[in-house]
């Protein structure tokens, strides 16, 4: 469905050279000019046809090369062999596990489950279209209408990847004569995003919001729109965004503002409502509200929350929503009970607040590095060089805890860390264990990185 109208504007789909523009901004490339005249037949060199070439695929096989010949085993891509909560297995071993988003320990509850299980049983397990098409559900509408209820906004959509829903927001509200100004810890997706748009980038250090000011006073006025884009809580770093101090600067440049609530929704305010609740604003002075239903939801995907306006362009021209299936009516039903019982048990959020500082000021009181945490959600501990983080994350799975370590090109080079993601169902004894084997597993991890390296 590529029709337009007689004059060239797109009713459904994407004309050819919209695709050839989407395609470039994707790659951060200009369109390419078609040759003049034709050009002549030369020789395709083989390597250009294979995939084992490509430069990123050779530096993956180098580090695992590496870590094999140093007796390391694969961090990444553990397989799980059941429910991981507090603990998990794997190959038949018992972790302490530090390596879930399941903030609220909601994941396993049966309520979520019963949900889940009526919901495929009455629908199936996919929508089998996009929304804008045949996959439109009664648990998608019902979903939406409690993360507008608990945010406080007129609306809210829901896209089948979090991912998505930030590059696909971000790619169609904003073009080149626009402006994005960005936390330089945001995630990948929000830069990606802001890429797609093609509008003019300009990325501030975290938190800081007297270079965030000088920038904008340097660069806004030459732009139309211009929006800050930001996390609640920062999911490497632990700690939370400046939000009042945000606001201030978005009203005295004429900006809007969009917070990431990945981490923090379930997670920050007293009832877990995210920094909305947190920080004690109202809901319309933020202008677009993200956040992931794979945290403190236990499902997929993600949404955008806001006004009215802003939902109803985006169920109509966001490519990430108009041209994906529908998430599946199982997953929304499950989502939309975890957050139910949220609300409904606000001790969750209690226990939670209380696992992460404690976490926090153990942590420190042994001597490890936390960064920028403020004991939500996520802790860091920082190491520093990549091998050591690897081998530290090595170090902690032997002794039967499992965290998973953060390297290049994640976070930069000589800041790579070990990261733990606090849950309500986390016990003092789970933190005091964990806490402790760390301390003495990173001098350790450091001695051997060293002897590896020589």
């Amino acid at each position: 469905m590529n029709a337009e109208t007689p004059a060239g504007k797109k009713r459904f789909g994407m004309s050819l050279a919209d695709k050839e523009r989407l395609l470039a901004a994707m790659r951060g490339q200009a369109p390419a000019q078609a040759p003049e005249g034709r050009t002549a037949r030369r020789q395709i060199a083989p390597e250009l046809l294979r995939f084992d070439t490509l430069p990123g695929y050779t530096e993956i096989q180098v580090q695992q090369a590496v870590a094999r010949e140093i007796g390391l085993d694969d961090v990444y891509y553990v397989l799980h062999d059941g429910l991981a909560t507090n603990h998990t297995v794997i190959a038949g071993r018992d972790y302490l596990n530090f390596s879930s988003y399941d903030y609220l320990g909601l994941n396993g509850d049966p309520r979520v489950l019963k949900a889940a299980g009526d919901a495929a049983a009455k629908y199936g397990m996919s929508a089998s279209a996009s929304r804008l098409t045949a996959g439109e559900r009664p648990p998608h509408r019902e979903l939406e209408a409690s993360i507008a209820a608990l945010l406080g906004t007129e609306a809210a959509v829901c896209y089948v990847s979090g991912h998505g829903a930030n590059m696909s927001t971000l790619g169609c509200l904003f073009g080149p004569r626009d402006v994005i100004f960005y936390d330089a810890l945001c995630h990948n997706s929000l830069l990606l995003g802001a890429a797609l748009s093609g509008a003019a980038r300009y990325a501030f250090p975290n938190n800081d919001i007297a270079a965030l000011d000088k920038i904008l006073e340097e660069h806004r006025y030459s732009y139309q729109r211009a929006i800050i884009v930001t996390e609640g809580l920062f999911g490497m770093d632990g700690c939370l965004c400046r939000l009042p101090e945000l606001l201030e600067l978005k009203r005295k440049h004429g900006c809007l503002i969009m917070i990431d609530e990945a981490h923090s929704m379930g997670v920050a305010g007293k009832t877990g409502a995210g920094v909305r609740e947190h920080f004690g604003i109202k809901a319309e002075d933020v202008d677009i509200w993200m956040g992931t239903l794979s945290k403190s939801f236990c499902g997929c995907g993600g949404y955008i929350a806001g006004s009215a306006a802003l939902i109803e362009f985006l169920k109509y021209k966001a490519p990430g929503f108009v041209y994906s299936v529908g998430m599946p009516p199982a997953v929304a039903a499950a989502s939309n009970a975890a957050i139910r019982i949220m609300r409904e048990e606000p001790e969750r959020i209690a226990r939670l607040h209380a696992n992460g500082q404690s976490f926090l000021k153990l942590a420190r009181e042994y001597g490890l590095d936390t960064g920028k945490s403020q004991g939500y959600s996520v802790v860091p501990v920082m190491v520093g060089d990549s091998l050591s983080a690897a081998v530290f994350a090595q170090e902690m799975r032997n002794r039967g805890i499992l965290a998973l370590p953060v390297i290049y090109p994640g976070v930069e080079e000589g800041k790579a860390r070990l990261r733990f993601f606090i849950s309500a169902l986390h016990t003092p004894e789970d933190i005091r264990t964990a806490v402790s084997q760390a301390a003495e597993a990173l001098p350790l991890a450091r001695e051997k990185a060293r002897s590896y390296a020589k």
